[in-house]
């Protein structure tokens, strides 16, 4: 089957982000989305620690050591960007004002739950952050994951296993192997990747994925 990288997936979802948007990009995977984004379109990137308008990474001798992102990355700002508090900062996360979150996620169901904050495993302890604050707040969420898990288990469900970060938030779902829309009618394939069936994903899938239409 074919499975795209890292760098191909952040790709993907970018060619959904429309121009003008007001974009949170979580932690991990989610952050190189940025730069897929292309440059005929304007896009204003809030980071949850208080920055909007949020740059590309510096060049290694231009690094501002006080200017980083909630993922603790260097990060620029962008002409126009400002700072604010947390307190501006959730507001902006709650009060609807962000276009698009692109979070990652351990587990995603076929109604749109999101479990991506902790896990029964003791070894990783659990890291809210944000992300309940974005995946009721944002006017989309978008999840960004593989497919599978490293043993090849599914991590889109009936039902999340894991504890929620929010009941039915997902609106859109990019994996490694296809692109999955939450509608009311269930999980609608929206995009096969190379020559992967629907049978193929099917079978790494434990919900029902109805056909493209």
């Amino acid at each position: 089957m074919m499975r795209l990288n890292m760098n191909e997936m952040a790709s993907r979802v970018a060619q959904d982000i429309p121009d003008g948007a007001y974009v949170n990009l979580g932690i991990g995977m989610p952050t190189s989305v940025a730069n897929y984004v292309s440059d005929d379109k304007q896009v204003i990137y809030q980071s949850e620690n208080g920055i909007l308008g949020v740059g590309p990474a510096p060049e290694p001798d231009k690094i501002d050591p006080d200017l980083i992102n909630a993922g603790k990355q260097y990060v620029t700002l962008l002409k126009g960007g400002c700072y604010f508090d947390n307190a501006e900062s959730f507001a902006m996360m709650r009060g609807g004002h962000l276009d698009i979150a692109v979070l990652g996620a351990f587990q995603v169901s076929e109604t749109g739950d999101l479990a991506n904050w902790a896990t029964n495993d003791d070894k990783f302890p659990p890291a809210v952050g944000g992300a309940m604050d974005l995946a009721v707040g944002a006017k989309q969420l978008f999840v960004l994951m593989r497919h599978t898990t490293k043993t090849n288990e599914p991590k889109i469900l009936e039902q999340c296993e894991y504890p929620l970060t929010g009941a039915g938030v997902v609106k859109r779902i990019y994996t490694d192997l296809a692109v999955i829309d939450v509608t009311d009618e269930g999980l609608r394939v929206r995009e096969l990747y190379g020559d992967n069936t629907l049978a193929e994903v099917q079978a790494l899938t434990a919900a029902t994925l109805l056909p493209p239409l």
